[in-house]
């Protein structure tokens, strides 16, 4: 029994949604023969291997309370944050900010009675992708009413734009002109349902053996976030951080991020609304220096999770990527399994892009897993099956909302049907 066959009854649902299909009853014409076959690409990656030599890092912490609450806006990720006001330090100095607890308004009160499941979450945050799916395919068979070469060709076209990946889209192609042989199928809806049927099971059959879930410890679990600017890095700390603290856990923040102006500002904002300190240096500091100091501090306070925000950099920056290798050295002296976790934030909204970014920074560091952000904004949640089915990397956390509780531990059968739900036809 394949995966499709498994959660078959799920993807089929009841809903009443109006982005569904409207239901064909076209008959099509199969031809005889068809023996054309199909071609395929390599893709091209970017590697750079680097490795830089460890300097002693000193610093002189201190701990002192935050001079006042920050309004709790959040934050633009592209460098565009208003700036707020900072104690002037000595230059390699830490700071260790302690913030108060977030008082839940009852507003909040109100939103966490009226709690929305997971896979409801799932099934909204994906209707723009599920409704952009569906239109394809109703252009698709518009434009057709023999199922030839040149229709397998517009289907191979038409996954592609979906962002399922050109080597899914092949493949997907190719099983499609087995299986319209085999069943001798002649109605839209059926094609239709054969398409993402196999799209459905090679997503399952990638993600055999696949672990979604953190790598938690049981003393201190140290997170890495890793990605280029404007993806949702520190956002998706901050909420990470609440849901975290919500669980009864010690959470410690570090403000790497110690080159983009606004960065560490951006991340107290975070430590405050999700009632977590926030372990800061200057801006322009060392940011292996902050990282030390927190790793120092979590291990004294037997902190449960630390979180570690980093600078934006592109893949194919040298410098860049030593830095960051550098920072996990450092998390090593301290703790030599650390860290747990190295995660890279990907915006979901950029498509081919974000497969492009995880496939070079899988080149160039140990990347364990990945957080997909804005998905809910999207219509290109296929890159989610394309990156299961190319990259092997597991998606550990998405986001399925603008909300502090809308960051969602990946659930690969929810997505599915969340992705699908609705298209399937009896």
């Amino acid at each position: 029994m394949g995966f499709f066959d498994k959660i078959k009854k799920a993807l089929i649902g009841e809903t009443t949604e109006t982005t569904e299909t409207t239901e064909t009853s076209e008959t099509v014409d199969t031809p005889a023969t068809s023996d054309n076959e199909g071609s395929s690409t390599e893709p091209v990656h970017k590697a750079n291997d680097a490795a830089a030599d460890l300097s002693d890092v000193e610093t002189h912490a201190t701990v002192v309370p935050t001079q006042e609450p920050i309004e709790p806006q959040e934050p633009a990720e592209d460098g565009t944050t208003k700036q707020a006001s900072m104690t002037p330090t000595d230059t390699d100095s830490t700071t260790f900010v302690k913030t108060q607890p977030s008082v839940p308004s009852a507003e909040a009160t109100a939103t966490d009675t009226a709690k929305e499941t997971v896979q409801d979450k799932y099934t909204k945050g994906l209707s723009k992708s599920r409704k952009t799916f569906g239109q394809r395919m109703n252009e698709l068979f518009a434009n057709f009413r023999t199922v030839d070469e040149d229709f397998f060709e517009e289907v191979e076209e038409t996954l592609i734009g979906a962002d399922v990946g050109f080597d899914a889209a092949m493949k997907i192609a190719d099983a499609l002109r087995q299986e319209v042989k085999l069943r001798n199928v002649k109605k839209t809806a059926d094609v239709q349902n054969v398409i993402i049927e196999k799209l459905v099971d090679l997503y399952g059959e990638a993600g055999i053996d696949e672990v979604n879930t953190l790598n938690m410890q049981p003393n201190l679990t140290v997170i890495l976030f890793v990605g280029v600017n404007g993806v949702g890095k520190t956002t998706s700390i901050g909420k990470l951080a609440h849901q975290f603290k919500a669980e009864g856990k010690k959470v410690l923040l570090a403000a790497a991020d110690t080159f983009r102006a606004g960065a560490i500002d951006q991340l107290v904002v975070w430590g405050e609304r999700a009632g977590v300190e926030v372990v800061r240096g200057n801006a322009g500091g060392d940011p292996a220096a902050v990282v030390f100091d927190a790793m120092e501090r979590a291990k004294a306070e037997d902190a449960d999770v630390l979180l570690v925000d980093t600078a934006g950099r592109l893949q194919n920056k040298v410098n860049l990527m030593n830095e960051l290798e550098k920072i996990k050295r450092i998390i090593q002296r301290v703790d030599p399994s650390a860290p747990h976790e190295v995660l890279l934030v990907l915006d979901a909204t950029t498509g081919q892009n974000a497969m492009n970014q995880a496939k070079q920074f899988k080149e160039t560091t140990d990347v364990s897993g990945l957080v997909l952000t804005k998905l809910d904004g999207t219509a290109k949640g296929g890159i989610v099956l394309a990156i299961r089915n190319e990259l092997r990397l597991p998606v550990k956390l998405v986001g399925l909302g603008e909300g502090i509780d809308d960051l969602e531990p990946f659930d690969p059968n929810e997505f599915v049907v969340g992705l699908f739900k609705g298209l399937i036809k009896d």
